[in-house]
């Protein structure tokens, strides 16, 4: 019996993708090098990763690529072209892993856990993070030690470093990074959705519609704007007929929307919450995006939406913008911190005043916004 086990298009529980027997096949095609690509958490991350996918592509042509990644982020993976293989974290693909070998693996998170996989793995080279017999993680190739050691220095992190996150990423696996974009494909059934909650809400086609995303993960303080600087915003700019807002966020903003929608003088449409892609769609059909540093700002990057991005305890030297938009960083002297708990009355995010937001949207919507304003 004859298998072609390393086809591309060989499944084995099911007919092959070209519905034919391997014998005599003519549609044959090797996967060649066989990557895997380690990268579990946080979504943000994960999606500021794929641009690591176009220099895969390129530098190796012929070769099939695995991602593993925990099961919230697999939709932000589940539509790009260039993966051809998707594994969750958790689920019976670890098994399969077990047995599988690789040419390439790269493992980029610091997490013991990621770490450990990539050691039990088969791979002929290993690059990115290990984890050692003491338990310990630490850089399996002298490429990754730059990265490795950002985090354990702040003072390397916070205030020397001054390169985005994808080059120091790409760097770590031994690869040049180009401002290659990010990857974020969105089903056309999502955007069908997204046109009807639209045409539900009444919004007109012809106003500027600006996405304000209010929320901002669990992990860090402060990594959202002040409500009441979001109502004087509302308020400021939707006094002209041509400018709409629309609230963003998930469960845990939903009394934070309902907050601002009551104390807006204006009109401000908050449609509730989507499923992941869904909520991406959404977010496509804004002119622009306001956001902390969030998977809300990644989403807008990966969609090339313009967006204005507001820091308080993370660094913002990590975000490449591509261009998109602006970033505005507190002043405080604090920042960055990455604490979970602030114990400043007047926070980093406090600082950043109103009028310096609108001068940026100013700059980023052109000469019709500021018209309109």
């Amino acid at each position: 019996m004859i298998l072609n086990l390393d086809c591309v298009y060989y499944r084995g529980d099911k007919p092959c993708v070209k519905k034919r027997l391997c014998e005599g096949c003519t549609d044959y095609q090797p996967m060649g090098t066989r990557i895997l690509i380690l990268k579990h958490a946080a979504m943000g991350d994960v999606l500021r990763t794929t641009p690591l996918l176009h220099i895969l592509k390129r530098e190796y042509p012929h070769s099939f690529i695995t991602w593993l990644t925990d099961p919230p982020s697999a939709d932000l993976l589940k539509y790009n072209k260039l993966i051809d293989r998707l594994y969750i974290y958790d689920s019976p693909d670890l098994a399969r892993l077990s047995i599988e070998s690789f040419d390439l693996l790269l493992s980029l998170d610091k997490e013991p856990r990621t770490a450990a996989l990539a050691m039990k793995i088969n791979a002929r080279e290993k690059r990115g993070i290990g984890l050692s017999r003491e338990g310990n993680v630490f850089p399996l190739n002298s490429e990754a030690e730059y990265y490795f050691t950002l985090g354990l220095s702040d003072e390397l992190k916070f205030f020397k470093n001054k390169r985005s996150y994808q080059d120091l990423v790409c760097e770590a696996v031994g690869f040049k990074y180009g401002q290659e974009p990010y990857i974020l494909e969105i089903p056309e059934s999502a955007r069908v959705r997204a046109k009807e909650t639209y045409e539900m809400l009444g919004l007109r086609k012809e106003v500027c519609l600006i996405g304000l995303n209010t929320g901002a993960g669990g992990i860090f303080a402060n990594k959202n704007w002040t409500p009441d600087y979001y109502v004087e915003l509302i308020n400021r700019l939707s006094r002209q007929d041509r400018v709409q807002f629309i609230l963003f966020g998930g469960e845990r903003e939903r009394e934070l929307n309902k907050f601002i929608q009551s104390k807006s003088n204006q009109k401000v449409y908050h449609p509730g919450d989507f499923p992941l892609l869904e909520f991406c769609a959404l977010m496509e059909r804004c002119q622009m995006i306001v956001t902390g540093d969030t998977l809300g700002m990644h989403i807008a990057i990966g969609l090339k939406v313009k967006l204005l991005v507001l820091f308080g305890p993370t660094c913002s030297q990590e975000i490449d913008l591509y261009g998109l938009g602006e970033k505005i960083v507190t002043t405080i002297g604090c920042a960055p911190c990455y604490k979970q708990i602030c114990p400043e009355t007047t926070t980093c995010m406090d600082l950043i005043a109103l009028e310096s937001v609108i001068q940026s949207m100013r700059r980023i919507l052109g000469p019709s916004f500021v018209e309109s304003v």
